[in-house]
Protein backbone atom coordinates (compact mmCIF):
# COMPACT_ATOMS: atom_id res chain seq x y z
CA UNK A 1 0.00 0.00 0.00
CA UNK A 2 1.34 3.39 -0.94
CA UNK A 3 -0.27 5.34 1.84
CA UNK A 4 0.95 8.71 2.92
CA UNK A 5 1.99 9.74 6.40
CA UNK A 6 -1.00 12.11 6.39
CA UNK A 7 -3.38 9.22 5.64
CA UNK A 8 -1.87 7.08 8.40
CA UNK A 9 -1.97 9.98 10.87
CA UNK A 10 -5.61 10.71 10.03
CA UNK A 11 -6.53 7.09 10.76
CA UNK A 12 -4.58 7.18 14.04
CA UNK A 13 -6.52 10.28 15.18
CA UNK A 14 -9.98 8.96 14.26
CA UNK A 15 -11.97 7.79 17.24
CA UNK A 16 -13.35 4.29 17.53
CA UNK A 17 -16.62 5.85 18.71
CA UNK A 18 -16.97 7.84 15.47
CA UNK A 19 -16.69 4.70 13.31
CA UNK A 20 -18.47 2.19 15.55
CA UNK A 21 -22.04 3.31 14.65
CA UNK A 22 -21.19 2.76 10.99
CA UNK A 23 -20.02 -0.77 11.79
CA UNK A 24 -23.28 -1.48 13.64
CA UNK A 25 -25.41 -0.04 10.84
CA UNK A 26 -23.52 -2.00 8.19
CA UNK A 27 -23.89 -5.37 9.88
CA UNK A 28 -27.48 -4.87 11.05
CA UNK A 29 -28.53 -3.71 7.59
CA UNK A 30 -27.37 -7.10 6.33
CA UNK A 31 -29.20 -9.08 9.03
CA UNK A 32 -26.28 -9.59 11.42
CA UNK A 33 -26.21 -8.50 15.06
CA UNK A 34 -24.30 -6.12 17.29
CA UNK A 35 -23.41 -9.17 19.41
CA UNK A 36 -21.72 -10.77 16.40
CA UNK A 37 -19.87 -7.51 15.76
CA UNK A 38 -18.64 -7.51 19.37
CA UNK A 39 -17.59 -11.14 19.00
CA UNK A 40 -15.29 -10.29 16.11
CA UNK A 41 -13.94 -7.17 17.87
CA UNK A 42 -13.15 -9.36 20.88
CA UNK A 43 -11.48 -11.98 18.68
CA UNK A 44 -9.26 -9.39 17.01
CA UNK A 45 -8.44 -7.18 20.01
CA UNK A 46 -9.24 -9.09 23.20
CA UNK A 47 -11.74 -6.40 24.28
CA UNK A 48 -14.88 -7.84 25.84
CA UNK A 49 -18.33 -6.21 25.88
CA UNK A 50 -17.57 -4.10 28.96
CA UNK A 51 -14.23 -2.90 27.56
CA UNK A 52 -15.81 -1.99 24.22
CA UNK A 53 -18.43 0.15 25.98
CA UNK A 54 -15.77 1.87 28.07
CA UNK A 55 -13.65 2.63 24.97
CA UNK A 56 -16.70 4.08 23.25
CA UNK A 57 -17.50 6.29 26.25
CA UNK A 58 -13.89 7.48 26.50
CA UNK A 59 -13.83 8.26 22.76
CA UNK A 60 -10.38 6.72 22.32
CA UNK A 61 -8.53 7.18 19.07
CA UNK A 62 -7.71 4.17 16.93
CA UNK A 63 -4.10 4.64 18.04
CA UNK A 64 -5.14 4.28 21.70
CA UNK A 65 -7.61 1.51 20.83
CA UNK A 66 -4.95 -0.71 19.26
CA UNK A 67 -2.20 0.24 21.74
CA UNK A 68 -4.31 -1.33 24.48
CA UNK A 69 -5.39 -4.31 22.41
CA UNK A 70 -3.94 -7.80 22.44
CA UNK A 71 -4.06 -8.55 18.73
CA UNK A 72 -5.12 -12.10 17.96
CA UNK A 73 -2.19 -14.28 16.92
CA UNK A 74 -4.12 -15.28 13.79
CA UNK A 75 -4.81 -11.70 12.67
CA UNK A 76 -2.12 -12.10 10.01
CA UNK A 77 -4.47 -14.58 8.30
CA UNK A 78 -6.83 -11.73 7.43
CA UNK A 79 -6.33 -11.17 3.73
CA UNK A 80 -8.12 -9.45 0.91
CA UNK A 81 -9.08 -6.03 -0.28
CA UNK A 82 -10.68 -3.30 1.78
CA UNK A 83 -11.02 0.34 0.77
CA UNK A 84 -9.03 -0.44 -2.38
CA UNK A 85 -6.00 -1.82 -0.53
CA UNK A 86 -4.83 -5.37 0.12
CA UNK A 87 -4.67 -5.60 3.91
CA UNK A 88 -1.67 -7.92 3.84
CA UNK A 89 0.34 -5.32 1.89
CA UNK A 90 -0.27 -2.36 4.22
CA UNK A 91 3.06 -1.35 5.74
CA UNK A 92 1.94 0.92 8.59
CA UNK A 93 1.06 -1.41 11.50
CA UNK A 94 -1.74 0.75 12.92
CA UNK A 95 -3.35 1.35 9.53
CA UNK A 96 -3.16 -2.39 8.89
CA UNK A 97 -4.82 -3.17 12.22
CA UNK A 98 -7.67 -0.73 11.51
CA UNK A 99 -8.12 -2.29 8.08
CA UNK A 100 -8.15 -5.76 9.68
CA UNK A 101 -11.15 -4.61 11.71
CA UNK A 102 -12.76 -3.08 8.62
CA UNK A 103 -12.24 -6.33 6.71
CA UNK A 104 -13.80 -8.43 9.47
CA UNK A 105 -16.84 -6.12 9.61
CA UNK A 106 -17.12 -6.34 5.83
CA UNK A 107 -17.01 -10.15 5.92
CA UNK A 108 -19.68 -10.21 8.65
CA UNK A 109 -21.92 -7.93 6.59
CA UNK A 110 -21.42 -10.15 3.53
CA UNK A 111 -22.92 -13.07 5.45
CA UNK A 112 -19.81 -15.16 5.93
CA UNK A 113 -19.89 -17.80 8.65
CA UNK A 114 -18.41 -16.69 11.96
CA UNK A 115 -15.96 -19.63 11.94
CA UNK A 116 -14.57 -18.40 8.62
CA UNK A 117 -14.39 -14.77 9.74
CA UNK A 118 -12.55 -15.72 12.92
CA UNK A 119 -10.16 -17.93 10.97
CA UNK A 120 -11.09 -21.07 12.92
CA UNK A 121 -12.56 -23.11 10.04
Amino acid sequence: MNSTNQHDERIARMTFASVYPHYVTKVEKKGRTKEELHQLVEWLTGYNEEAIQKLLEEKVTFKQFFQGAELNRNAHLIRGTICGYRVEEITNPLTQQVRYLDKLVDELAKGRKMETILRTA
